[in-house]
């Protein structure tokens, strides 16, 4: 006598975040629209082009590789800035999927950018216009699983696209100022 065996398939969910603290913070949104925050770091040379940003107690540490005249002891400043947009976006997606109640299980995402430095950083290079340099196009790939459809994965991935502040920042102009203190 045989006996058929059922297979089952097991997920395990990434560690969720707080979902009646997302909804407060939420509502907080809605009830002043305005409201916001100033982010701040505060960056040092030490040497070469490696730097040292302080943001809280955290720090992060940028370079540039050695064909450009760095120690290749950390990610370059277009590196950080990707980084910066990939960690918005995972928030972002995060925090829908929490909101619509999606429980996710992977979420990766692959980012990659055009950039070219003919300027050589203003020090006597290629002369261009602001809007020829800096990345010329950005492209991002998502991996998405946990119990929901493709269509409402889909979703899930536009609306924090859309709402993500660092991709918002990157799409549009915004003010910008810098002076020498003295």
């Amino acid at each position: 006598m045989t006996t058929a065996t059922a297979s089952k398939t097991v997920s395990t969910y990434l560690r969720p975040i707080d979902r009646d603290g997302l909804l407060a913070f939420a509502e907080k949104g809605r009830n002043n629209p305005q409201a916001g925050t100033t982010n701040k770091v505060h960056t040092v040379r030490e040497g070469q082009f490696r730097t040292l940003s302080y943001v809280g107690k955290h720090e992060v540490v940028v370079d540039e590789p050695l064909h450009l005249f760095g120690e290749d002891t950390a990610p370059a400043p277009g590196e950080i800035v990707l980084s910066a947009l990939g960690g918005c976006l995972a928030v972002g997606i995060t925090a829908v999927a929490t909101w619509k109640q999606v429980n996710l299980s992977r979420l990766e995402l692959f980012l990659e950018a055009d950039i070219g430095n003919p300027a050589a950083w203003g020090a006597g290079g290629a002369e261009k216009l602001p809007e020829e340099m800096g990345f010329q196009d950005i492209r991002v790939k998502v991996v998405l699983e946990g119990d929901a459809s493709p269509e409402v994965m889909a979703e899930i991935v536009e609306r924090a696209n859309y709402f993500s502040p660092v991709a918002n920042s990157m799409r549009n102009p915004i003010p910008f100022s810098i002076s020498l203190e003295s």
